[in-house]
Protein backbone atom coordinates (compact mmCIF):
# COMPACT_ATOMS: atom_id res chain seq x y z
CA UNK A 1 0.00 0.00 0.00
CA UNK A 2 1.27 3.45 -0.86
CA UNK A 3 2.14 5.72 2.02
CA UNK A 4 -0.86 7.80 3.09
CA UNK A 5 0.06 11.47 3.36
CA UNK A 6 -1.64 14.27 5.27
CA UNK A 7 -3.23 15.40 2.01
CA UNK A 8 -4.54 11.87 1.36
CA UNK A 9 -6.25 12.02 4.76
CA UNK A 10 -7.51 15.60 4.98
CA UNK A 11 -8.93 15.92 1.48
CA UNK A 12 -11.30 12.90 1.74
CA UNK A 13 -12.33 13.81 5.30
CA UNK A 14 -13.29 17.33 4.22
CA UNK A 15 -14.97 15.98 1.08
CA UNK A 16 -17.04 13.41 3.00
CA UNK A 17 -18.07 16.08 5.53
CA UNK A 18 -19.33 18.30 2.69
CA UNK A 19 -21.14 15.33 1.12
CA UNK A 20 -22.91 14.60 4.41
CA UNK A 21 -23.93 18.26 4.70
CA UNK A 22 -25.37 18.19 1.18
CA UNK A 23 -27.28 14.97 1.90
CA UNK A 24 -28.43 15.62 5.47
CA UNK A 25 -28.18 19.40 5.87
CA UNK A 26 -31.10 21.87 5.81
CA UNK A 27 -30.84 22.59 2.07
CA UNK A 28 -32.61 20.09 -0.20
CA UNK A 29 -31.20 19.89 -3.73
CA UNK A 30 -33.38 17.02 -4.97
CA UNK A 31 -32.29 15.49 -8.29
CA UNK A 32 -29.09 17.53 -8.64
CA UNK A 33 -27.60 16.40 -5.30
CA UNK A 34 -25.64 13.48 -6.70
CA UNK A 35 -24.50 15.49 -9.72
CA UNK A 36 -23.11 18.23 -7.46
CA UNK A 37 -21.49 15.65 -5.20
CA UNK A 38 -19.93 13.89 -8.19
CA UNK A 39 -18.40 17.16 -9.38
CA UNK A 40 -17.14 17.80 -5.83
CA UNK A 41 -15.54 14.35 -5.77
CA UNK A 42 -13.81 14.89 -9.11
CA UNK A 43 -12.39 18.20 -7.83
CA UNK A 44 -11.30 16.56 -4.56
CA UNK A 45 -9.60 13.73 -6.44
CA UNK A 46 -7.90 16.26 -8.70
CA UNK A 47 -6.37 17.84 -5.59
CA UNK A 48 -5.56 14.54 -3.88
CA UNK A 49 -4.13 12.67 -6.86
CA UNK A 50 -2.11 15.38 -8.61
CA UNK A 51 -4.50 16.13 -11.46
CA UNK A 52 -5.63 12.54 -12.12
CA UNK A 53 -9.16 12.44 -10.71
CA UNK A 54 -10.78 9.95 -13.08
CA UNK A 55 -8.29 7.09 -12.92
CA UNK A 56 -8.41 7.30 -9.10
CA UNK A 57 -12.17 6.65 -9.28
CA UNK A 58 -11.76 3.65 -11.57
CA UNK A 59 -12.48 5.17 -14.99
CA UNK A 60 -10.02 2.99 -16.89
CA UNK A 61 -9.63 4.05 -20.52
CA UNK A 62 -8.49 0.63 -21.72
CA UNK A 63 -11.68 -0.99 -20.38
CA UNK A 64 -14.02 1.47 -22.09
CA UNK A 65 -14.80 -0.82 -25.03
CA UNK A 66 -17.89 -1.64 -27.08
CA UNK A 67 -17.80 -5.22 -25.79
CA UNK A 68 -17.68 -4.16 -22.13
CA UNK A 69 -20.13 -1.26 -22.24
CA UNK A 70 -22.66 -2.31 -24.89
CA UNK A 71 -22.55 -6.11 -24.66
CA UNK A 72 -21.35 -7.43 -21.30
CA UNK A 73 -22.77 -4.63 -19.11
CA UNK A 74 -26.33 -4.86 -20.53
CA UNK A 75 -26.25 -8.66 -20.14
CA UNK A 76 -25.14 -8.37 -16.51
CA UNK A 77 -27.80 -5.68 -15.94
CA UNK A 78 -30.47 -7.95 -17.42
CA UNK A 79 -29.37 -10.88 -15.26
CA UNK A 80 -29.36 -8.66 -12.18
CA UNK A 81 -32.82 -7.35 -13.04
CA UNK A 82 -34.21 -10.88 -13.47
CA UNK A 83 -32.77 -11.79 -10.06
CA UNK A 84 -34.26 -8.57 -8.65
CA UNK A 85 -37.77 -9.23 -10.00
CA UNK A 86 -38.12 -12.98 -9.51
CA UNK A 87 -36.04 -13.64 -6.39
CA UNK A 88 -34.90 -10.59 -4.47
CA UNK A 89 -38.07 -8.48 -4.32
CA UNK A 90 -40.44 -11.41 -3.59
CA UNK A 91 -38.05 -12.81 -0.98
CA UNK A 92 -37.54 -9.54 0.90
CA UNK A 93 -41.23 -8.65 0.61
CA UNK A 94 -42.17 -11.98 2.18
CA UNK A 95 -39.62 -11.34 4.94
CA UNK A 96 -40.87 -7.84 5.80
CA UNK A 97 -44.52 -8.25 4.86
CA UNK A 98 -44.43 -4.82 3.20
CA UNK A 99 -44.23 -4.15 -0.57
CA UNK A 100 -41.71 -1.71 -2.02
CA UNK A 101 -43.07 1.82 -2.22
CA UNK A 102 -42.91 2.65 -5.94
CA UNK A 103 -45.26 5.64 -5.62
CA UNK A 104 -42.55 8.15 -6.58
CA UNK A 105 -42.52 6.56 -10.05
CA UNK A 106 -46.29 6.58 -10.64
CA UNK A 107 -46.08 9.58 -12.99
CA UNK A 108 -43.99 7.53 -15.42
CA UNK A 109 -46.71 4.99 -16.19
CA UNK A 110 -47.77 5.51 -19.81
CA UNK A 111 -46.11 8.95 -19.80
CA UNK A 112 -43.46 8.94 -22.54
CA UNK A 113 -42.05 12.49 -22.02
CA UNK A 114 -41.69 11.92 -18.27
CA UNK A 115 -40.11 8.50 -18.83
CA UNK A 116 -37.56 9.93 -21.27
CA UNK A 117 -36.64 12.64 -18.78
CA UNK A 118 -36.40 9.97 -16.08
CA UNK A 119 -34.03 7.94 -18.27
CA UNK A 120 -31.70 10.93 -18.56
CA UNK A 121 -31.92 11.58 -14.82
CA UNK A 122 -31.23 7.98 -13.76
CA UNK A 123 -28.14 7.78 -15.95
CA UNK A 124 -26.87 11.12 -14.62
CA UNK A 125 -27.79 10.77 -10.94
CA UNK A 126 -27.81 6.98 -10.41
CA UNK A 127 -25.69 5.44 -13.16
CA UNK A 128 -22.92 8.01 -12.95
CA UNK A 129 -23.76 9.84 -9.72
CA UNK A 130 -24.29 6.95 -7.31
CA UNK A 131 -21.49 4.87 -8.83
CA UNK A 132 -18.97 7.72 -8.62
CA UNK A 133 -20.00 8.36 -5.01
CA UNK A 134 -20.45 4.88 -3.58
CA UNK A 135 -18.18 2.66 -5.63
CA UNK A 136 -15.67 5.04 -7.21
CA UNK A 137 -15.12 7.23 -4.15
CA UNK A 138 -16.33 5.67 -0.90
CA UNK A 139 -15.26 2.12 -1.79
CA UNK A 140 -11.88 3.19 -3.18
CA UNK A 141 -11.20 5.43 -0.18
CA UNK A 142 -12.03 2.51 2.13
CA UNK A 143 -9.52 0.36 0.24
CA UNK A 144 -6.92 3.13 0.46
CA UNK A 145 -7.16 3.31 4.25
CA UNK A 146 -7.89 -0.32 5.16
CA UNK A 147 -6.34 -2.34 2.35
CA UNK A 148 -7.63 -5.22 0.21
CA UNK A 149 -7.48 -8.21 2.52
CA UNK A 150 -10.60 -10.38 2.52
CA UNK A 151 -11.97 -9.07 5.82
CA UNK A 152 -11.53 -5.46 4.69
CA UNK A 153 -13.24 -6.06 1.35
CA UNK A 154 -16.18 -7.84 3.01
CA UNK A 155 -16.60 -5.01 5.53
CA UNK A 156 -16.24 -2.47 2.72
CA UNK A 157 -19.01 -4.06 0.67
CA UNK A 158 -21.36 -4.74 3.60
CA UNK A 159 -21.05 -1.32 5.27
CA UNK A 160 -21.47 0.62 2.05
CA UNK A 161 -24.35 -1.65 1.00
CA UNK A 162 -26.11 -0.78 4.27
CA UNK A 163 -25.54 2.91 3.68
CA UNK A 164 -26.65 2.61 0.04
CA UNK A 165 -29.85 0.95 1.22
CA UNK A 166 -30.41 3.64 3.85
CA UNK A 167 -30.21 6.31 1.15
CA UNK A 168 -33.20 4.67 -0.57
CA UNK A 169 -35.49 5.13 2.45
CA UNK A 170 -38.17 6.71 0.22
CA UNK A 171 -38.93 3.17 -1.00
CA UNK A 172 -39.79 1.92 2.49
CA UNK A 173 -38.04 -0.79 4.51
CA UNK A 174 -38.36 -3.39 1.75
CA UNK A 175 -36.96 -0.98 -0.80
CA UNK A 176 -34.06 -0.15 1.51
CA UNK A 177 -33.15 -3.82 1.99
CA UNK A 178 -33.46 -4.58 -1.72
CA UNK A 179 -31.43 -1.50 -2.71
CA UNK A 180 -28.78 -2.43 -0.14
CA UNK A 181 -28.41 -5.92 -1.60
CA UNK A 182 -28.28 -4.57 -5.16
CA UNK A 183 -25.68 -2.02 -4.03
CA UNK A 184 -23.65 -4.82 -2.46
CA UNK A 185 -23.80 -6.82 -5.71
CA UNK A 186 -22.67 -3.76 -7.70
CA UNK A 187 -19.80 -3.32 -5.25
CA UNK A 188 -18.85 -6.98 -5.68
CA UNK A 189 -18.89 -6.58 -9.47
CA UNK A 190 -16.73 -3.46 -9.10
CA UNK A 191 -14.22 -5.41 -7.02
CA UNK A 192 -14.22 -8.49 -9.29
CA UNK A 193 -13.75 -6.24 -12.33
CA UNK A 194 -10.66 -4.77 -10.64
CA UNK A 195 -12.34 -1.42 -9.95
CA UNK A 196 -13.64 -0.83 -13.48
CA UNK A 197 -16.03 2.06 -12.83
CA UNK A 198 -17.12 2.36 -16.47
CA UNK A 199 -18.56 -1.15 -16.23
CA UNK A 200 -20.62 -0.67 -13.05
CA UNK A 201 -21.88 2.71 -14.30
CA UNK A 202 -23.15 0.93 -17.42
CA UNK A 203 -24.63 -1.97 -15.44
CA UNK A 204 -26.43 0.42 -13.08
CA UNK A 205 -27.63 2.61 -15.94
CA UNK A 206 -28.98 -0.30 -17.99
CA UNK A 207 -30.59 -1.85 -14.89
CA UNK A 208 -32.49 1.38 -14.23
CA UNK A 209 -33.33 1.71 -17.92
CA UNK A 210 -35.00 -1.72 -17.89
CA UNK A 211 -36.85 -0.74 -14.72
CA UNK A 212 -38.19 2.49 -16.26
CA UNK A 213 -39.33 0.64 -19.39
CA UNK A 214 -41.21 -1.83 -17.19
CA UNK A 215 -42.80 0.99 -15.19
CA UNK A 216 -43.81 2.84 -18.37
CA UNK A 217 -45.61 -0.24 -19.69
CA UNK A 218 -47.21 -0.95 -16.31
CA UNK A 219 -45.20 -4.10 -15.69
CA UNK A 220 -43.92 -2.98 -12.30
Amino acid sequence: MNKITLRNTLVPLITIAIICFIWFGPIRLSYVENIIISILIIIANYVEYDGKPFSALGFQREKFTVKNILVLAPLVALGLFVFYVFALVPGITKLTGVPIDYSSFDQLRGNLPASLIALFLVWATAGFGEEIIFRGYFMRQFVKFFGENKVSIVLNIVLLACFFGFMHSYQGITGQLVAGIVGGLLALIFYLRKYDLWFVVAVHGFFDTIAIICIYFGLA
